[in-house]
Parts: C-alpha cells; sequence; structure tokens
C-alpha cells in the first residue's frame, strides 16, 4: 500500500468445532503454516499501522504458537458476547481512540487470499468513497456461507447466515467471503447499534451491513475473481482441499522459476522452501518447512526433507531428512534416514539404509550402507565400512566418536565411544575399538577361529544342513 492509516483485524477467536480437534482450528496447518498464520503473512504485506488478532478459544495456546514469528501482532481477546460483531468491536476498541482511517477484517480460517486481492479490495473502497465494501464470491454450492442480498439494482442489501436465511435467500450462491474494508467512525457508530436478535444469539458483523445501508451509507461489493481464494476452513475435508489449492500455487510459482517437477500431484512443497533454477523434483517428493535446495540438484523419488539445505548438484533419493545439511555434490540413499544436526560435505556419500544424527561428515567422505552413525566428527576423505557403528550411548549418557582424515574401517566395526581415531588408521573386519587408536595403525579384535568337526550331524541330526554335510563327507 502507498497509503497508510489502515489497521487490519484478524478474527481467530472462534473454536471451531467441526474440525473435532483438540487444536484450534486457527493453528491447522497448511503449507506448513497455520491458517492464521497464512492470513498474518499476507497482511503483513499490506504495511497496516496496526495489526490485531482477536482471541478467545484456547487463547494461550494460539497467542503462544504465533508471537514468535509475528511480533507486530496485538492479541486482544474477545469477552463471553458471542460473535464476530463482537469480536471487531473488542478490537476497534483497542485502537486509539483518534484512528479514523479504514478498517480491514479478515477471517483466520481463510488462508488463500493474496496480499494484491486484499489491495485492490482497500484501493476499490477508497476509490467508492464507500462506507463498507466486502468481498464476496460466486460458488456453485454455497452451503454453510452466508448469502449476499442485492436490491434489483445490484447494490448490497444485507448478508444472511445459513441458519438464518429463507429458501430463496439460500438459493443464492453468491457468498460473504467474511472479508470487509469499514470507514472506523462509521464502524465504531453502528457496531454500538448490533444486537443478538438472531437463531444463534450472537452479535453478527453482517447486520452493521444493512444498518449502514438503511442509513442511506454506501456499501459496495467486488466479487474475488480466484473464488477458490476467499473460501473458509470449516471441517478437515475443506482443510485438505485447500491445502491442495495451496500446494498447486507453490508447486506452478516454482516451476515459473525453473524448477522442474515430474509429477506436482505428488510433490507438496511449504511455503518456506525455497528451491534455486535447475532442480528436479521426482514423484512423491515432500520439501517442507524452511528448506532450501541448491541449482542443479535432484530431490526424491520417496523423499521427505524438513528444514533442511542441500547444496548445488547434490542428489538427495528415498531418503527422510530433518534439520540436516548435504553438501554440493554429496549423494544421499536410497533409504538413508538423516536425523537432526547430520552435516554431509560436499562429495560426501550417505547411502543405503544408513541413519545418522549430530555428525558432522567431512568432504568426500563415505558411509556407504547399514551403518549408524550417531554424536561423531568425522573428518575428509573417511571410508567407513558396511555395518560400521558408532555406539554413542552409554544407558546414562550420549558421547562423541571422532574420526580423523582418510580413516577406512572394516566391515561390522563397531567404535564405542567416547574414542578417536587417528589419520590414516585403520580397522578390521569385526573390530570391537574401545581405546583411541594412533594415526596410521590398524585396530583389530583378534579371537582365535575354532572349528569343531561332526557339530552339526551330531546336534542337528535329521536336518537339510546334517544330511548335505553327510553328503559332503561321503563324497570326500
Amino acid at each position: 500500500m502507498t497509503e497508510n492509516n489502515l489497521a487490519i483485524i484478524i478474527l481467530a477467536a472462534g473454536q471451531g468445532t467441526r474440525m473435532k480437534s483438540r487444536l484450534p482450528k486457527v493453528l491447522h496447518a497448511i503449507g506448513g503454516r497455520p491458517l492464521v498464520g497464512h492470513v498474518l503473512t499476507t497482511a503483513a504485506v499490506l504495511q497496516a499501522d496496526h495489526i490485531e488478532v482477536v482471541v478467545r478459544h484456547e487463547r494461550d495456546q494460539v497467542v503462544a504458537a504465533l508471537s514468535k514469528d509475528y511480533p507486530d501482532a496485538i492479541f486482544i481477546d474477545q469477552d463471553d458476547v458471542p460473535g464476530t460483531g463482537r469480536a471487531v468491536q473488542v478490537a476497534i476498541d483497542a485502537l486509539p481512540a483518534d484512528f479514523d482511517g479504514d478498517v480491514l477484517v479478515l477471517s483466520g480460517d481463510v488462508p488463500l487470499l493474496e496480499a494484491s486481492t486484499l489491495q485492490a479490495l482497500v484501493a476499490g473502497h477508497r476509490a467508492a468513497a464507500a462506507a463498507a465494501t466486502l468481498l464476496s464470491a460466486l460458488v456453485d454450492d454455497p452451503s454453510g456461507y452466508g448469502r449476499v442480498i442485492r436490491d434489483a439494482d445490484g447494490t448490497v442489501q444485507r448478508i444472511v447466515e445459513q441458519k438464518d436465511a429463507t429458501a430463496e435467500e439460500a438459493a443464492v450462491t453468491e457468498i460473504n467471503a467474511g472479508v470487509y474494508v469499514f470507514r472506523a467512525p462509521e464502524l465504531r457508530t453502528y457496531l454500538a447499534q448490533v444486537g443478538q436478535d438472531n437463531a444463534q444469539g450472537e452479535m453478527y458483523l453482517t447486520t452493521v451491513i444493512e444498518l449502514l445501508r438503511g442509513a442511506e451509507q454506501r456499501v459496495a461489493a467486488e466479487i474475488a475473481l480466484d473464488t477458490a481464494s476467499t473460501f473458509g476452513i470449516n471441517d478437515r475435508v475443506q482443510l485438505a482441499e485447500a491445502g491442495r489449492v495451496l500446494n498447486d500455487r507453490i508447486v506452478r510459482k516454482w516451476q515459473r522459476e525453473g524448477v522442474t517437477v515430474i509429477d506436482p500431484a505428488t510433490t507438496w512443497i511449504d511455503d518456506d522452501a525455497t528451491l534455486a533454477p535447475d532442480v528436479t523434483i521426482l514423484p512423491n517428493t515432500h520439501i517442507l518447512r524452511a528448506t532450501i535446495v541448491g541449482a542443479g540438484a535432484i530431490i526424491g523419488p520417496d523423499t521427505t526433507l524438513v528444514t533442511c539445505e542441500v547444496g548445488e548438484d547434490a542428489s538427495v533419493r528415498r531418503t527422510d531428512a530433518t534439520l540436516s545439511v548435504i553438501g554440493a555434490g554429496a549423494t544421499v540413499g536410497p533409504f538413508s534416514y538423516l536425523r537432526a544436526g547430520t552435516v554431509l560435505g560436499a562429495n560426501g556419500k550417505i547411502g543405503a539404509y544408513v541413519e545418522t544424527k549430530n555428525s558432522e561428515i567431512g568432504e568426500g567422505s563415505k558411509v556407504p550402507h547399514l551403518s549408524y552413525v550417531g554424536d561423531a566428527t568425522i573428518g575428509r576423505g573417511v571410508n567407513l565400512g558396511a555395518s560400521t557403528i558408532t555406539a554413542n550411548y552409554d544407558d546414562v549418557n550420549k558421547h562423541r566418536t571422532v574420526i580423523e582424515d582418510e580413516v577406512h574401517t572394516g566391515s561390522h566395526t563397531v567404535l564405542v565411544a567416547p574414542v578417536r581415531l587417528g589419520a590414516g588408521a585403520k580397522t578390521g573386519a569385526g573390530a570391537v575399538v574401545r581405546k583411541d587408536v594412533p594415526a596410521g595403525a590398524l585396530a583389530m579384535t583378534v579371537a582365535p577361529q575354532r572349528n569343531i568337526d561332526g557339530w552339526v550331524e551330531k546336534n542337528r541330526a535329521g536336518t537339510g544342513a546334517a544330511d548335505a554335510a553327510a553328503r559332503e563327507r561321503s563324497a570326500e
């Protein structure tokens, strides 16, 4: 907005009983953000002088969830008087007494509205010098929404809620999107006249529209071009539908930025994720939260990244990773599990059936397969043999393993932390390393091998193994 003098009120006080959830409706998430978080993010673009969020149901939970990410928001408590009219009234009372600008009212459960739509709504309201302007939408099935009732000349007469609508009014397909712009003085005046004489016994904000019309004040309405963006969320079905609409938007945005998405229908990308040009996303891939993917990287198929950083030209396939860093040119997967704190250096490798956690793996180092690496610092050029395990937990405390540059471990090595392997050291197959290994040394766990002749035939008589052994003996 080039002109401020704008206050934004976001209604987030409702319980949302149709969600059938312990979580407040406005905190249910799509695209990696709670519903009301999307509304707050959009509102911030308008650079309003005041942004207020009206809360009531589970108010402490809502405030705690939003305060960190939206520090400029002011939280206003609604009292026991029910209804959207009362919610706006307590928010208006919290504004400076001399505020005489415009008040934009948004719903915390309408997450898909874009800033450009709201900017156009406010601009149109000011251009028309209207006392109020509402956003509406034309839908095939208006069930559950308030209907916009117009006069014969097309001007807005009133808004009627579903439960108060006559059969004729219920057949109207123009719905109220729950988004309004009011001039603050008129809003204060007419909210004071709103009662609770309706089927729900609530103070309806929509009554202000009717009062303004009765006072021959100008009420305008703008029909949204993108109907889907006006949809409110009342139950889990609508939550999923809104999530799909948002994800489709996000995927298309990144495709236009030079990202190849092989199968948009099975690709989910959160709103906070960042992808560089020439990234390729293969099917069944989820790129979530604040994940960053560098140019030329290939992600998927069947991969989930949660708040990860992936370097240029890296490859990550059939992997689940959280709070991890994957260096440029590195390869991960298939069937890898990267837990929080994993840092894989450039051109490194985490291979099949490997789990890592809170570990730094240096440039060019490899953990190819069937291994667990936890609480470890690994240098450059290291190769861990198949089934190498850092035994980091002693049943009371976690301990760290340090593996210096160019160390190679034999298959099935167990490193019992705390332990250090010096540069260039090696371990034999099956070694259990409990003491530090000097640079360049070979650590082995040596036990003589015993062969007990005839043991199978004596102890497993009648089995296939015993029969095979007997045949072999006869042949010899």
